[in-house]
């Protein structure tokens, strides 16, 4: 029997357009070519990713973006990044690189399975790879139907079509799969943070996957599916698999990821209500394995590497005396160190982070500045205040300026400190960030259960007060997605992008319209905005998105200035907020925690005096003034 792929062009880009696909008859069809039955039979495991998730240039913002846009806009990217579809490879054709989950699968199979039978490849060489020996193609993906926090909001906002540029390379490789004329003879397994979203739309049909897999690939429960699907038996549609409970449980790829990715921590401990990772047991794992991993791309040509961590300040200082939300200085700075040191780093790139670390150790955030910054590929020159412009954009989780919604759904978000003052934690922690040209992506979540008017105006009030402040994040606003498995899951919120209502439309747009203000220096660029904003608006936008989103896209565009449009009554501007200084919030620590304060950062409260044993708790002489505030 004849096997049968997606067409792959002279440019090996997998696409017979440069589309991605091409129409028949007004319907989104995958190209197909016939090709010889792959050598040997194939190879008995082959794991792949989509396209979009697998590539390993261009940094993370191209990622971030496909996961956003709509397909339509793909031409944006291909003009941006005109190689992005360029692919390392080996001499047999398979992946010089994977996503770090891929090769954590890959690592995990090898302790029972040969390496000759075991393949990592791209999505258009499957066909070199998948004949009548398969008996399991394992797929990792992260956004597959284009349901994700971002990929809503921004497919529904910019264009008709709701499927982000990623969703459509993901179905692509779906579609590969289904069409191979061996799809009786294996099994089709999906792992990764997106297969929630197979589960909850009930897409394995559609999508041609027998079993999908929610959790490690060290588990033990992973290796029986496995032994199961080359049996030949029937799989669960679904299965839950346990998470090690140690880091001597974690695996460490020996081999090449996408963007140098090596595992630092998992969990984070903070138990945000909406998110997954914090359900994960708060492991940091050793450094020597780390280093192994670091050296391990480095070997296989890789250039760059970043650190995967829920919040990279916990590292260090999981189990130890010391609560985890005091950093331990010493020890990141001597890992960071260690990285960027290492012959063959180029360039590194940050992670996740939370935003109260730079408020308790701003002394940490300038050791950490003044080593990864040489090693940043990130260059902003209207912001950063480094010699060339460099600067450091981890991702933060700010989402909700709204005390009362901040209890609600993240009240541990903000520890060391307490939730009541939030805002000051933002507003003091990212004035630390930037005047170390720390400069992080911070997502915000709009349209949360029970959100009020009021909420939503306390948001606008932080983002106002940054701005009047000089303050800079890139605010990245999404709808509220009840993901699997997290305390909100079954929570209802808004849905869709015409469900917003004026002030949270107007959240979004401030938002994107603070992101532009580094790229509006030029004369023409503020121009070109209100331009094209409107055109937009009057072309497609007005019918996508109902009258609720007028007045914010005029605001966006800045064709009628913000407090005309306040004046008019379409619009609030805010009002300035009482943000406490650090020492201030230093002053609302418990007690107890007055030991874990590090002198040289100063602004200690009054009655501290150093503690002679650093293992024991201190009780200030003083402490009932303080006590007051907790």
């Amino acid at each position: 029997m004849k096997s049968v792929s997606p067409q792959v062009n002279q440019n090996g880009n997998g696409h017979g357009n440069g589309n991605g696909h091409r129409k028949a008859k007004g319907k989104d069809v995958v190209s197909q070519v016939t090709h010889p039955e792959p050598k040997d039979g194939g190879k008995l495991i082959v794991l792949t990713a989509p396209l979009t998730e697998a590539i390993d240039h261009a940094g993370y913002f191209i990622q971030m973006a496909m996961a956003s846009l709509p397909i339509w806009m793909e031409g944006v990217i291909n003009k941006k990044y005109p190689k992005w579809r360029d692919l390392e490879k080996n001499e047999d054709s398979s992946a010089r690189y994977m996503p770090a989950g891929v090769r954590l699968v890959e690592t995990s199979l090898l302790r029972e399975h040969k390496p000759e039978d075991i393949v990592a490849c791209f999505p258009e060489d499957l066909h070199k790879f998948v004949g009548p020996r398969t008996r399991v193609v394992a797929v990792s993906t992260h956004n597959p139907l284009g349901v994700t926090f971002a990929a809503g909001v921004y497919t529904s906002i910019f264009g008709s079509s709701r499927m982000p540029i990623n969703s459509h390379y993901s179905r692509e490789l779906f579609e590969s799969i289904k069409a191979s004329p061996y799809r009786n003879n294996f099994k089709v397994i999906v792992g990764g943070s997106g297969g929630w979203q197979i589960t909850q739309t009930n897409s394995f049909e559609e999508l041609s996957v027998d079993c999908v897999v929610e959790g490690r690939s060290e588990s033990v429960d992973t290796l029986d599916l496995f032994r199961k699907a080359i049996r030949g038996e029937e799989l669960p549609q679904k299965i839950d698999v346990k998470h090690p409970l140690d880091r001597e449980g974690i695996l460490f790829p020996d081999s090449r990821t996408t963007f140098g990715v090596v595992e630092m921590t998992t969990g984070c401990g903070r138990r945000c209500k909406f998110c997954v990772p914090d359900l994960n047991p708060q492991i940091d794992l050793p450094k020597d394995k780390i280093m192994g991993a670091v050296r391990a791309n480095i070997r296989d040509g890789n250039k760059q590497i970043s650190l995967a961590t829920e919040d990279m300040f916990i590292w260090g200082q999981v189990h130890t005396d010391t609560p985890f939300y005091f950093p331990n200085r010493e020890a990141l700075v001597d890992l960071y160190s260690d990285i960027v040191n290492t012959p063959g780093v180029e360039q590194h790139v940050l992670s996740h982070s939370t935003i109260a670390p730079a408020v308790v150790d701003p002394t940490l955030i300038k050791q950490l500045s003044d080593l990864l910054l040489p090693k940043s590929p990130i260059h902003f020159p209207y912001l950063s205040s480094h010699p060339e412009k460099k600067a450091l954009a981890p991702l933060i989780g700010l989402e909700t300026g709204s005390v009362r919604m901040a209890k609600q759904i993240m009240p541990s978000k903000g520890v060391p400190f307490h939730i009541d003052d939030w805002p000051s934690i933002v507003i003091e922690g990212l004035r630390v960030l930037n005047e170390n040209n720390w400069f992080p992506a911070m997502t915000l979540i709009v349209g949360n259960p029970g959100e009020t008017d009021e909420d939503t105006m306390a948001t606008l009030d932080l983002i106002y007060e940054m701005e009047r402040r000089g303050l800079f994040a890139f605010l990245i606003p999404s709808i509220f997605t009840p993901l699997h498995d997290t305390r909100m899951e079954n929570a209802k919120g808004v849905t869709q992008t015409k469900q917003l209502n004026p002030l949270q439309w107007q959240l979004m747009m401030k938002c994107w319209k603070m992101n532009l203000r580094p790229g509006q220096y030029s004369w023409w660029g503020p121009t070109a905005w209100r331009v094209g904003s409107i055109g937009m608006w009057l072309y497609k936008l007005r019918r996508l998105n109902g009258p609720n989103f007028t007045w914010p896209l005029w605001m966006f565009s800045g064709a009628i200035s913000e407090k005309n449009l306040n004046r008019m009554g379409k619009i609030y501007m805010g009002k300035p907020l009482k943000i406490k200084t650090r020492k201030e919030l230093i002053a609302t620590l418990r007690p107890n925690d007055w030991q874990f304060l590090r002198a040289d950062n100063g602004d200690l409260p009054d009655g501290y005096t150093p503690p002679s044993d650093p293992h024991k708790i201190f009780i200030p002489e003083v402490a009932e003034p303080v006590a007051q505030h907790v």
